[in-house]
């Protein structure tokens, strides 16, 4: 217990026997309650490793993709009882040891929702490794969301993130796509439904086995998210209605 809430880490994973242990291993235990890991049918031994470390271990006999993954991760964090639900890539990619300041926000009440902004720490990422076409990709399409959405959100992609019981219950992210798009639709529906975000500084590490979408993908998933804005806007000037995104 967190002051008196019950803290879950889920880890979305997809062939991350390599970085998985150290991950777990820089996560603060005494703030957790439980470590959950969905495995989306990897092809290594992520899930034996996982049950090795004592998580949680859930196997999905398909692949459902990264927003299935995650869909799976934040109902059985709730169906276990967790009042916090703390996501973070298992691939070792974003520190973890931040993980107090990613919950503490939630428990004292002045957030619902926090993220870890790679753009907030000291340290520029491209010095850190980022590639150059993700961070000039991840700056623009940022501009452009929080010029749709009238937000303020220093980076919209980021793979660490925590939220409250009352937000995942108050949102339909199970009616949201399986795939890499369901992190801008989960935050669309946040933003839409006016719930608190807190961002802080996260240090990132860049490395061959830290898992990264290639060009071609990284286009893909940025014109997806313009088609999920032009929903969005479709559905707020009431020209057409997407379920999703209905207040």
């Amino acid at each position: 217990m967190y002051k008196g809430k019950k803290v879950a880490v889920v880890f979305p994973a997809y062939n991350a026997e390599k970085t998985l242990e150290q991950t777990v291993k820089d996560i603060p235990k005494k703030f957790v309650d439980e470590m959950i890991l969905v495995d989306d049918c990897s092809k290594d031994g992520t899930a034996k490793l996982a049950r090795k470390l004592k998580l949680t271990t859930i196997i999905h006999k398909k692949n459902t993709g990264y927003g299935g993954n995650q869909k799976t991760c934040y109902k059985e964090a709730l169906k276990r009882g967790a009042d916090i639900v703390v996501m973070v890539h298992p691939d070792y990619q974003y520190d973890p040891r931040i993980l107090e300041d990613m919950i503490s926000p939630i428990a004292n009440g002045t957030a619902s929702a926090v993220f870890a902004s790679r753009f907030l720490y000291a340290r520029d990422p491209i010095k850190g490794g980022m590639p150059k076409y993700k961070y000039i990709g991840n700056r623009i399409l940022t501009f452009i969301e929080n010029l749709v959405l009238r937000s303020n959100l220093s980076e919209f992609h980021t793979g660490y993130r925590s939220w409250s019981k009352e937000l995942l219950e108050s949102i339909p992210y199970e009616k949201n796509s399986n795939n890499f798009v369901f992190d801008t639709q989960i935050i669309i529906q946040v933003i839409s439904k006016r719930f608190r975000i807190r961002e802080i500084p996260v240090e990132t590490r860049y490395f061959d086995d830290a898992s990264s979408i290639d060009l071609k993908s990284s286009f893909q998933y940025g014109f997806s998210i313009f088609g999920e804005l032009i929903k969005y806007l479709l559905t707020k000037w009431g020209i057409k209605k997407y379920k999703i995104y209905k207040k």
